[in-house]
């Protein structure tokens, strides 16, 4: 399949880190600059792909097998990709994603264990291998990002501090892999600063003036 990703945006990180304000932030920013911008959010985005959503983080439902969650999660990104990234992206539009692939790298393979490598062929098949340009992994200390979370967690959040250590340590190893495309930000700056950083490689990457 032939579509450029060139304005597809993604953004990882463990719980609480602070991306999904980064992802928003950015979103604006593009705005700003009249340019015609889709925003997505994973497990969801579409009818069918919120329906996994509450499957996934629903807490009443511990008795979900991690081979489950891994498929459900690869269920709802196909969904989102073919009905709403693919079409917006050949549109010539950008694509803000608050999660894509690399959360499953992340949190099935490495804090459920699952084969990192069979994990990236059931990406690529659910994603038709459509990858983002950037992705901005927004890297914080699980305790801190424990603190900053509301009380009321959902059925992953509920895994505790040490799951979240073991994503985070699976966030870190594939932005090794892919470090073409990944960039880390420290998420212990403030969120005025991580989103200077966010708009200054934006800007030098697609010509943009980094004026808003």
């Amino acid at each position: 399949m032939s579509i450029s990703t060139d304005r597809f945006i993604s953004f990882e990180g463990i719980d609480g880190c602070g991306k999904s304000t980064q992802a928003r932030s950015l979103y604006d920013f593009l705005i700003s600059h009249g340019q015609s911008v889709t925003f997505v959010r994973e497990p969801g985005g579409t009818d069918i792909s919120e329906a996994i959503r509450n499957i996934l983080l629903d807490n009443n439902r511990q008795e979900l097998a991690d081979r489950t969650e891994s498929l459900l999660m690869t269920s709802s990104r196909a969904q989102l990709t073919q009905e709403l990234i693919i079409p917006e992206l050949d549109a010539g539009h950008w694509v803000i994603a608050d999660r894509y692939a690399d959360s499953t790298l992340a949190y099935q393979g490495s804090g459920r264990n699952l084969d990192l490598e069979w994990l990236i062929k059931l990406n690529d098949f659910a994603t038709y291998q459509i990858q983002p340009k950037i992705t901005f992994l927004v890297d914080i200390d699980p305790m801190e990002g424990q603190r900053r979370r509301s009380a009321e967690n959902d059925r992953i959040e509920d895994e505790g501090l040490e799951f979240q250590k073991l994503v985070r340590q699976g966030y870190l190893k594939i932005a090794e892999r892919f470090k073409n495309r990944i960039i880390v930000l420290n998420g212990h700056q403030s969120v005025e600063k991580l989103h200077k950083q966010i708009k200054s490689e934006i800007s030098r990457s697609f010509n943009f003036e980094n004026n808003a």
